[in-house]
């Protein structure tokens, strides 16, 4: 339990530092006003708030989220989070319902654009 909250808490540190470095982030969030959260089936989780151009996150759940991702477990969601082949990863965990998706789909996607901008790009080799 205690890597998955940890995992979360890293999440909006990461997505903070996107939105502070990256300009073309920053604009992304500029006029969204969201509120989501990530828990476990068993009620653990962390909430997450996107407004005006800011994101924080806070402990515990919140009563009415745009969208919630509900994991079977810590250690699956865990395990989604950080994967490396993350959308295999989070395509199988929603097949076997490892992983549940519920609330606006829009603003899930707008979400996964938004973790696009914290995935590490491998940079291009030069060949000669």
């Amino acid at each position: 339990m205690m890597k998955f909250k940890l995992l979360l808490w890293m999440l909006t540190k990461l997505m903070q530092r996107a939105v502070k470095k990256n300009p073309k982030c920053a604009a992304y969030v500029n006029d969204k006003n969201v509120t989501f959260q990530i828990q476990t089936a068993s009620g653990e989780g962390r909430y997450f708030e996107v407004k005006n151009g800011k994101i924080n996150s806070y402990s515990g759940l919140t009563k009415s989220p745009s969208f919630i991702f509900t994991f079977k477990t810590a250690s699956k969601g865990f395990a989604v989070l950080s994967a490396k082949d993350s959308v295999n990863t989070f395509l199988t965990a929603l097949k076997t319902q490892d992983l549940v998706i519920s609330g606006n789909f829009v603003d899930v996607m707008w979400f996964q654009s938004l973790v696009d901008f914290i995935q590490p790009h491998s940079k291009p080799t030069l060949t000669v």
